[in-house]
């Protein structure tokens, strides 16, 4: 069998899964599957025969992965090999052959080409910093010493026994702030001293306590105190094991003597500042992505955010919850998980398959539960179709709204134990997805999250699921932005509606909605256009006019902070009707005359407003002052330019002067010598 040019091999694994290759085949849109059934023993052989055709395979077993892999390495020009799981995930199961349309979708996904994620470098030279209370840390650092170019750092020196041979530098003094990532730390140390020479019974210290900066590429904190960084196990390079648990400091220091070299991790999240709707002139909008990221990778910068690569540990929340778009989470790169999405839900669809019920989960908690949940129990229910994702909270609103559109009756989201803090911004997606659907009438329940970390509590809710009306499946491919997605996702829904409504109301910090203006009180100033991030809010370049297009809106609340007559209030909501795709006039005004020249220039409003606010300001008591304010830009200049008090006023410019004056004077000169050359003559004749 054939998929997307890659030859696929399926094996029963001996018998143990119900394989029909004809009905499977026909699932995927194939020709007939020859089903195997000891492919990685005893039909080694016919994995070698496929494989030596040179093209691409796709062998449905992940558990014999490294002995196919070893086998195509011995082999000359081996094609690629991808591998998918169908055993644990499908045919492990009491419904046994009931699995075939969900094994096709997982099979049809596998097949898929995903490109490639970026990935971020790091380097460590081992520089290595430990600190600590006292004898511990000098005993802890001295155990790689030999490795490592190892500083102890006591914040509490006490008495410590000063070490007979002093193999590391020992200092003293208060940590203050520790900042970077693996490679790249930098601790801010107060009081710093060293370790006196001298030292006979206890360590002493000496120096004058200065304040330095300890630059180093790994941090062992043996202190025992509150952790130097948020979410201290997300951040690549800082250790921090209970220093009273032997085991988890000697693992600490086993996993530190690793830590050498180059090291690559993926780049998670993109960012289009340009999209973000943090801030603009210095008025604080959107703090989505600020108050979800556990690790305090993103921090303001300026008119947006900034999202450190190096310190993202990638649980993908704040791509979750970003309204605009702005942060992406890349792994996969592009549009592939919703290309993912598509795939599976419509070749179940296709293959027979009703009521499929999306299991979202990550690569590690995930995927070991499926695995238990198989082999020790009755394996997932024949209409519970697993997806892998890097992260489940990296699952936002754009993700729920795709899996609903693409026909899933149900999303459930099965979160690893210990994402406490990471888990708000999720869980306020997963309300505002149930909030949309029901209030289309698809009912509630339909997506919903799953903590439990006992195998057999997971199984037994799954089988107790109850079946809900089924979606119609829609279909659209899955381009553009996260809010283009949104809104193709959402017209499926609302044409395939049970109960379509134009308007559903939504909780405050929804990423939709409208803006509210009194009109009475709004002079056009446009200042809310001018901080608008995603131009719901647009001017008109030919008179003044604001308009407002509401599907664009993200409720960002800049314009309401921005405007200088606080007339503007957000009013969340999701529309569906055609004027909400299109902007709509929310107030127009003739514009101002200028005085002087009469073009037309501002709104009325606004001119009068200026004029009525600044006629008792000191600036304008002058006579004629006032009036500068109800001319146009030019007339403004010129009026200034010719006021004789005017400061930069300077001694009138000389004429220019030409060839034509130049000839004039000559001309009156020869005259004038002509005439008193005739005068002088006169005077001569009558002397005579």
């Amino acid at each position: 069998m054939e998929l997307n040019g890659k030859e696929v091999l399926v094996c029963d694994c001996e018998g143990t899964m119900d394989l029909d290759g004809k009905a499977l085949a026909k699932a995927c849109g194939a020709k007939d599957l020859t089903v195997n059934s000891q492919l990685c023993r005893a039909q080694l052989e016919e994995f070698q025969r496929v494989a030596g055709k040179g093209r691409p395979l796709l062998v449905a077993c992940t558990q014999e992965a490294p002995l196919f892999l070893e086998t195509l390495e011995k082999m000359e020009d081996a094609p690629d090999a991808h591998f998918a799981n169908i055993r644990e995930r499908a045919g492990w199961s009491d419904h046994g052959a009931k699995a075939l349309p969900k094994m096709a979708a997982l099979l049809a996904e596998a097949a898929m080409d995903i490109p490639s994620t970026t990935s971020v470098t790091m380097t460590s030279e081992g520089v290595l910093l430990v600190i600590g209370r006292g004898e511990d840390a000098i005993a802890a650092a001295k155990q790689v010493a030999g490795r490592m170019d190892v500083t102890v750092l006591l914040t509490d020196a006490g008495e410590v026994t000063p070490p007979r041979l002093m193999d590391v530098p020992v200092f003293t003094g208060a940590v203050k702030e520790a900042t970077g990532h693996l490679g790249a730390f930098q601790v801010t140390v107060e009081r710093f001293e060293p370790a006196a020479p001298s030292s006979r019974g206890a360590l002493t210290f000496a120096g004058d306590g200065q304040t330095g900066t300890s630059v180093c590429d790994l941090i062992l904190d043996l202190r025992g105190a509150t952790p130097l960084f948020p979410a201290p196990e997300k951040r690549d390079g800082y250790f921090n094991p209970d220093p009273g648990n032997p085991a988890l400091v000697q693992k600490a220091l086993l996993d530190l003597t690793d830590m050498v070299g180059e090291f690559e991790k993926p780049r998670y999240v993109n960012f289009t500042a340009e999209l973000c709707a943090h801030s603009r002139n210095d008025t604080v909008g959107c703090t989505n992505c600020l108050d979800v990221c556990p690790t305090g990778a993103i921090a303001p910068d300026g008119d947006h955010v900034a999202i450190d690569v190096f310190v993202c540990a990638g649980c993908g929340a704040c791509a979750s919850v970003c309204p605009t778009g702005a942060a992406t989470f890349a792994l996969p790169a592009g549009d592939a998980l919703f290309q993912r999405l598509r795939t599976v839900l419509g070749t179940y669809a296709d293959a027979g398959g009703t009521d499929p019920v999306l299991l979202v989960h990550d690569l590690g908690f995930g995927d070991d539960m499926i695995d238990i949940i198989a082999r020790s129990g009755r394996g997932l229910p024949a209409n519970v179709i697993p997806f892998a994702v890097n992260q489940v909270t990296q699952i936002g609103l754009d993700f729920l709204l795709a899996a609903a559109s693409y026909g899933a009756a149900r999303t459930v989201l099965l979160l690893p134990p210990g994402k406490d803090d990471e888990a708000a911004g999720l869980t306020g997606q997963v309300e505002l997805t149930d909030t949309i659907l029901k209030g289309l009438g698809y009912g509630e329940g339909r997506v919903a999250i799953v903590d439990e970390s006992d195998p057999t509590a997971v199984e037994t809710g799954l089988y107790a699921l109850d079946p809900l009306p089924p979606v119609v499946r829609g279909d659209f491919l899955p381009m553009g932005k996260k809010r283009a997605l949104m809104e193709l996702a959402l017209d499926r829904l609302h044409e395939n509606a049970p109960a379509p409504v134009d308007v559903i109301a939504l909780p405050a910090g929804a990423p939709f909605g409208t803006v509210e203006v009194r009109v009475e009180g709004c002079t056009i100033c446009l200042a809310c256009v001018g901080v608008c991030p995603t131009g719901a809010l647009k001017d008109n370049l030919e008179k003044p006019q604001l308009s407002f297009r509401e599907a664009s809106c993200v409720q960002c609340g800049l314009c309401m902070v921005t405007c200088p007559e606080r007339v503007i209030s957000l009013v969340p909501r999701l529309s569906f009707t055609e004027a909400a795709r299109a902007h709509q006039t929310v107030k127009e005004e003739e514009p101002f005359a200028c005085i002087r020249c009469g073009k037309p220039f501002g709104s009325r409003p606004s001119i009068e407003r200026m004029v009525e606010k600044l006629a008792g300001h000191s600036m304008f008591q002058e006579k004629g002052r006032l009036d500068l304010i109800k001319m146009c830009d030019d007339c403004r200049i010129i009026v200034q330019t010719e006021d004789e008090k005017h400061p930069m006023a300077g001694p009138p410019r000389p004429l220019t002067r030409t060839t034509e004056d130049y000839l004039r004077e000559r001309e009156e000169l020869r005259k004038k010598a002509a005439e008193a050359m005739a005068g002088m003559e006169a005077d001569k004749k009558t002397e005579t």
